[in-house]
């Protein structure tokens, strides 16, 4: 059973979710906030798989209840609402560490999916929609010197292998793994050992704290060539 949290200052809202998740015999919603800090303590007392955040609200907002909860209950994976599909609040609450967005208005059979991939340890953001936004946003992030990183210069990179490297990029240009193995030439099972590997040296739980990660190091940015191949999408 995948046990949610609802976190939204709109009461009708919390009810309309909880209709559609409790539909669902694998899905329980065990509570609901109106704000940032109820959820904290939400959160501390049910340790819910999913929260399901609002970023807009009185007092506390999603983004700083996303940051305290990814940081104390790193096992319960947040997924954010937002009324637009390219919000820099959306935006920042992922770099605070959700697992994905979903907007508003989305269908239920999309809130069940995402709630689900979320539960099971999957971003729901998918590769080309990040690259997008973080299109838009990165001239806003942080980089090393001159925004262009040098590989061996940030201790998080200086762990990775050369091979290790070109997969980070190709994660950032908005590759699936059978896109990069079709790039790179080897196999999907060995980009999956690839992936596992840059996303423990990173200390990223996702392809969403990887890629934001990449733009971070300027490993990452509109210069940057997408794989060649297009085929399927994370």
């Amino acid at each position: 059973m995948t046990t949610v949290l609802l976190v939204d200052d709109q009461a009708l809202l919390r009810v309309g979710f909880r209709l559609v998740i409790e539909s669902e015999p694998d899905l329980e919603v065990v509570g609901e906030a109106a704000d940032g800090r109820v959820a904290l303590d939400q959160v501390t007392a049910l340790a819910p798989d999913v929260v399901l955040m609002d970023i807009r609200m009185p007092g506390m907002d999603g983004i700083e209840a996303t940051r305290r909860i990814v940081a104390t209950h790193p096992n319960s994976r947040v997924l954010v609402l937002t009324t637009f599909d390219v919000d820099d609040l959306a935006f920042a609450a992922l770099r605070a560490g959700a697992s994905g967005f979903l907007l508003k208005s989305a269908r239920p059979d999309e809130l069940l999916d995402a709630i689900r991939t979320v539960a099971g340890g999957t971003a729901v953001v998918a590769p080309r929609v990040l690259r997008r936004m973080l299109d838009l946003f990165a001239p806003h992030l942080p980089t090393t010197g001159d925004g262009v990183a040098d590989d061996g210069a940030d201790p998080r990179l200086s762990t990775l292998t050369p091979r290790e490297l070109d997969v980070l990029r190709l994660i950032a240009g908005g590759g699936s793994n059978s896109e990069i193995a079709a790039e790179l030439g080897v196999s999907e099972t060995t980009v999956k050992t690839h992936v596992g590997n840059v996303f423990a040296k990173l200390g990223a739980r996702d392809r969403v704290q990887v890629v934001i990660m990449a733009y971070e190091l300027g490993l990452a940015g509109s210069g940057n060539p997408p794989p060649r191949t297009r085929r399927t999408q994370v």
